[in-house]
């Protein structure tokens, strides 16, 4: 059985008409997956409607949709609706977001966002089942019984949930489909796999029917790639906030997360913290080199327990070296 692989482009400056010859030039090479990412640019049904309408195998995934900006409700009929559209191919990728982002931008309170996920999760599987809300066990509002006034195509569209956190990852064991980490040590996602356990146990899951789909961040142009490797890691520690650094810090990286966040945070010296981030940790949380090495390198690293990569596209560069990645990177390259 061919290994399952999936792609993601970067939300910001999101070219959608290279996007979709992605996703055309995927479907064709036998990726798993394309998933689609959400900021405050495209929205992403929309996205994932043109796509499914230009190709024919591939599943198609939200990378991920918050779980506040549109009702557990009308969440669910998007789920619905799109994968009737795509015949029964939507993965549907969800978390939280975050409080600037979740108030700034869509004016929406940022409460209790565990509870908040996990009702999400609860009254879209609730609807895509065809039973009425009042059966769903939602914990932050009184539903009236309403039910879909459609039948849903699947009952059981799979819910990835992107986590960081002990609490929510266990959720998941406990409630979805999938874990999407990001920027998590490939050789430690047996701590999460153990969380998600936990989870399983409660709702007498097996642990293993729940896949694992890290976002990968794959660089395979030799040297040059370690070098942008190191940007990108010094991006994610001192300019996305506390969470990447504070994930990082308990994985033994706290000395280096310290020293690149403040070489980050002040501009006259912020070109210098890519030379912070260690060789450990290229290694741990990228794959880069030459795309031979890349290649056998996230082949190895599927024995740690990866069911899924989901690999990011390169961003801001023409189609031209957007294809290349797409079929250096093929399942069946």
């Amino acid at each position: 059985m061919t290994a399952r692989t999936g792609l993601l482009p970067f939300w910001k400056n999101y070219d959608r008409k290279l996007y979709l010859k992605a996703a055309i030039l995927a479907d064709e090479l036998g990726y798993d997956s394309f998933w689609i990412p959400e900021a405050w640019g495209y929205e992403i049904f929309s996205l994932l409607t043109e796509i499914a309408i230009h190709t024919k195998q591939i599943k198609i995934g939200t990378a991920i949709v918050n779980c506040f900006s549109r009702s557990p409700g009308l969440l669910a009929m998007n789920a619905a609706t799109v994968d009737e559209i795509s015949e029964g191919r939507l993965m549907l990728g969800i978390g939280t977001s975050g409080k600037r982002v979740i108030e700034g931008f869509h004016a929406r309170e940022f409460n209790k966002p565990l509870t908040q996920l996990r009702d999400v999760i609860r009254v879209t599987k609730t609807l895509l089942s065809g039973k009425r809300l009042t059966e769903s066990g939602a914990k932050l509002h009184d539903y009236r019984p309403f039910e879909l006034a459609m039948k849903p195509l699947r009952a059981d569209v799979p819910i990835y949930v992107a986590a960081l956190k002990q609490k929510s990852i266990t959720s998941i064991g406990e409630l979805a489909d999938g874990w999407i980490p990001t920027f998590w040590p490939y050789e430690k996602l047996g701590r999460g796999r153990a969380w998600i356990a936990e989870g399983a146990a409660k709702s007498g899951r097996d642990p293993s029917e729940i896949v694992t789909a890290p976002f990968t961040t794959v660089i395979p142009i030799g040297d040059a790639g370690v070098k942008e490797a190191r940007q990108i890691i010094s991006f994610y520690i001192g300019g996305m906030g506390d969470y990447y650094k504070e994930l990082l810090s308990g994985f033994g990286y706290a000395d280096e997360c310290k020293r690149v966040d403040e070489l980050y945070r002040d501009k006259t010296t912020r070109s210098q913290a890519a030379d912070a981030v260690s060789d450990e940790m290229i290694e741990a949380l990228t794959i880069a080199g030459d795309p031979q090495h890349c290649i056998k390198e996230l082949e190895r690293r599927r024995g740690f327990g990866i069911d899924l990569p989901i690999l990011n596209l390169p961003s801001n560069l023409p189609w031209e070296m957007i294809e290349l990645f797409i079929r250096t990177m093929a399942p069946s390259a």
